[in-house]
């Protein structure tokens, strides 16, 4: 079976608070789009062991005994789930470190097809409290992340470009989440009613992500990337997902974010420039 596995970009990301357990709370508002790593899966009837490896340019920093389909597969087993061992290769588009949730949407791929999406509220707590949280946001092709435990699903199904370019800079995320300094007051985004999709773009235009300064004044060439791609015609605004270093460019359409695609690949040889849309 070869499933696919979907990236996903933060359309919006405020910092709220520090828990006592040293997370952050945080509120976003994502989509999943089509960029997606290639997941092969199939029973190991030979041996009592996983075997799992990874193919594709993004795939040397990956670690093959512990990563995150490793530990969805013995967590199902510790939970009585599953009792096979598994043969997974996965041929990695999503590039890594870069805001995109590569990992975790694996591991959300992985977990539905083996209980046949058959995971409830409980068990899907359990998994993000030793997974991480922010698998939830695999569950639903957008959504809005109230807080850590929270996604309400946004049902408007709205067609959204983007121009996706990595500068290949490794950004740690316990790095960049331990420069918070300011916190952004909660909202709750359900209250808003969008008639439009131009409604709906033109309240993204006024949200940020608060984590974007803090790695902006580290790497320079991430702020220097950013204005280039909102320069380009068409761009309705560009942003950073997730703790970075990937950015993004929503565009009025597709062929105006083609045309940035092509300058912007002359402009930035070395950085990796691609397309992508909503699912």
């Amino acid at each position: 079976m070869v499933l696919k596995s979907y990236a996903k970009i933060n359309l919006s990301l405020s910092i709220n608070r520090k828990l006592s357990n040293g997370l952050h709370e945080i509120q976003s508002i994502y989509c999943l789009v089509d960029l997606y790593d290639l997941i092969t899966i199939k029973k190991n009837k030979k041996e009592f062991i996983d075997n799992i490896s990874f193919t594709g340019t993004h795939s040397k920093h990956i670690s093959k005994l512990n990563n995150s389909v490793s530990k969805s597969l013995n967590l199902l087993r510790k939970k009585g789930l599953i009792t096979d061992y598994y043969y997974v290769r996965i041929n990695k588009k999503i590039p890594v470190f870069a805001g995109f949730g590569g990992g975790s949407s694996n591991a959300v791929r992985v977990i539905n097809y083996l209980t046949k999406n058959k995971i409830d509220k409980i068990f899907l707590n359990k998994i993000c409290n030793e997974l991480g949280s922010d698998l939830r946001l695999f569950y639903h092709s957008r959504g809005f992340l109230k807080d850590l435990k929270t996604i309400k699903k946004i049902n408007k199904s709205y067609k959204l470009y983007f121009l996706l370019a990595y500068p290949s800079i490794k950004c740690s995320t316990k790095e960049v989440y331990s420069k918070v300094k300011k916190y952004t007051k909660k909202q709750d985004y359900l209250n808003k009613n969008f008639k439009k999709k131009d409604d709906f773009i033109n309240y993204l235009k006024n949200c940020k992500n608060d984590l974007q300064s803090i790695v902006e004044k580290k790497y320079p060439k991430i702020k220097n990337l950013l204005k280039d791609i909102s320069d380009r015609k068409g761009c309705y605004f560009s942003r950073m997902t997730g703790s970075g270093s990937a950015c993004y460019g929503l565009f009025l359409n597709e062929d105006s974010s083609k045309a940035a695609l092509k300058k912007l690949r002359k402009r930035y040889p070395k950085f990796l420039i691609s397309l992508a849309k909503t699912i």
